[in-house]
């Protein structure tokens, strides 16, 4: 693995303000790299800037300026299609909310993260049971999300992440309501999860997960004011 291989995820000079009197610059002129195999946390406090960047990184969110590419792909100037296509195919996405179906078990709550891939029904199901299995829950494929605890919940929002073998999983505070145990739980899958080869990247305001990770970025008035990385490619960088 060398710094100069094509990037997963590539952010140029990324700007976001939204309209207002006065406007808000949320975003201002980010520039980050991941490499394939990376552990990045995303720190800051509250209105540094965190989420709106993960918004952007997912291609939720469309920048004021500057460029976005996921796996070379360029994300600007692409149809709502073509943006569900990129997201479909690269990448894995998990909300601190969670997002689950509540009618809907916990194996086919995953199997839906296959929806856009036109993958069969049979097949959605059996990559989703291998998904729950990865993260500790294949005891549970029929429960229902009322009847899961927060750290299950969690983890179901991470197999479905998982399921489609995406290039990237995106983390926005992927403990925030959990308890300090079950956030420790969560913490321990990611890492296990990277060190089996998968890149992500967690925005946490939360020291435990900032500390599992092997390259911190921390965001201060939408600015990258350290990043342990930098320069340094995949798994390198000036880490304290």
């Amino acid at each position: 693995m060398t710094a100069t291989m094509e990037p997963v995820l590539a952010l140029d000079d990324v700007r976001k303000v939204y309209p207002g009197s006065p406007p808000v610059a949320a975003v201002r002129g980010v520039t980050l790299s991941v490499h394939a195999g990376e552990l990045v946390a995303v720190v800051g406090s509250s209105g540094s800037g965190k989420s709106t960047l993960l918004h952007l990184m997912a291609a939720l969110d469309v920048p004021t300026a500057g460029r976005v590419r996921l796996a070379g792909h360029e994300a600007g100037g692409l149809s709502d299609r073509g943006l569900s296509g990129l997201r479909a195919h690269l990448l894995g996405v998990v909300f601190q909310q969670f997002f689950l179906l509540e009618r809907l078990s916990a194996v086919e709550n995953v199997a839906a993260g296959l929806l856009y891939r036109g993958v069969a029904g049979a097949e959605r199901r059996r990559r989703a049971r291998a998904a729950l299995e990865r993260v500790g829950l294949g005891h549970r494929l029929g429960h229902r999300p009322t009847t899961l605890s927060g750290g299950e919940r969690q983890r179901v929002a991470i197999a479905r992440a998982l399921v489609g073998e995406p290039r990237l999983v995106l983390a926005d505070e992927p403990t925030g309501n959990l308890d300090s145990a079950t956030a420790a739980g969560v913490v321990a899958l990611l890492r296990q999860l990277n060190r089996d080869g998968m890149t992500v990247v967690v925005v946490t305001h939360d020291r435990q997960v900032a500390a599992a990770a092997d390259r911190r970025v921390e965001l201060r008035d939408g600015r990258v004011v350290r990043d342990s990385g930098r320069d340094a490619g995949p798994g390198g960088g000036d880490r304290p």
